[in-house]
């Protein structure tokens, strides 16, 4: 998310950037079980972040690959100015879909190699590794590099994977020559998430909302445009250099849409 900080540096927005409950720099809770790691709880942290810092009256939000939808249909903040949902899906399902569908695009036999690999538990193997890269790589992230900011983003996840996979999906990771190695499977979601929908009460959102997406964005049209469906007062831009991260693929296009969307 740092690449954010443009709106600051460019046009004066003040910009708040937290890490959730049990990521990054944010608080750790090792003994929690499964059930503890809901949605609703970090709507809650974002609640108390927001009064904390008393703009629960007068703020803009911006969320990116998932939960500011749910958290504006169902809390419903009266303070909202505008909502900004960033390459994130309407429900599970429909994303799961679509990366099901990406996943059957590779050359034959590459999605019959991960899904064993997934299954055997060896998703640890270099070849599955290299395989989850190829999909990264089109539909994560398309840059080559990735950038630093990113890489560092991945790090922190790795150092306490225990949100990350409990919460969305499965994720795996190994070292090698202290060259952090990650994997996860965007095409089989086990985690608390696994059934979540927020197409049923997308209504309910009532600031004005920027969806933003990417043709080859693992978060497919199918799984947007529920949003797009439902919010009554929404825009739909689809920034088409980009995969899921336009905010580093594509900073100018990007900048300049949510810009203008905020009115700055």
């Amino acid at each position: 998310m740092l690449p954010n900080k443009v709106f600051h540096e460019k046009f004066g927005i003040p910009v708040v950037f937290y890490d959730q409950i049990g990521n990054g720099a944010s608080s750790h809770v090792e003994n929690a079980d499964r059930a503890f790691w809901k949605p609703e709880l970090f709507m809650d942290e974002l609640d108390n972040l927001v009064k904390a810092l008393k703009v629960q009256d007068n703020f803009d939000l911006l969320g990116h690959s998932w939960g500011v939808g749910q958290y504006a249909a169902s809390r419903r903040p009266h303070g909202l100015r505008r909502l900004i949902i960033a390459n994130a899906p309407a429900s599970i399902e429909l994303f799961e879909q679509g990366t099901q569908k990406l996943l059957n695009q590779f050359p034959d036999g590459f999605a019959e190699m991960m899904r064993r690999h997934e299954e055997n538990g060896t998703m640890a193997d270099p070849e599955f590794q290299e395989g989850l890269m190829k999909y990264n790589t089109k539909h994560i992230c398309a840059m080559n590099p990735w950038p630093e900011e990113l890489m560092q983003s991945f790090s922190a996840v790795m150092k306490n994977p225990k949100v990350y996979g409990t919460i969305p999906l499965v994720f795996t990771y190994n070292m090698t020559d202290s060259l952090i190695r990650w994997g996860n499977t965007d095409w089989n979601i086990i985690g608390t998430m696994k059934g979540w929908s927020a197409v049923e009460i997308a209504h309910q959102i009532t600031a004005p909302t920027l969806l933003l997406s990417a043709p080859l964005d693992e978060v497919q049209d199918a799984a947007v445009r529920p949003w797009f469906s439902t919010i009554p007062k929404v825009k739909w831009v689809e920034l088409q250099q980009s995969t899921h991260l336009a905010q580093f693929e594509e900073p100018e296009r990007y900048a300049e849409v949510v810009s203008q969307f905020l009115k700055y």
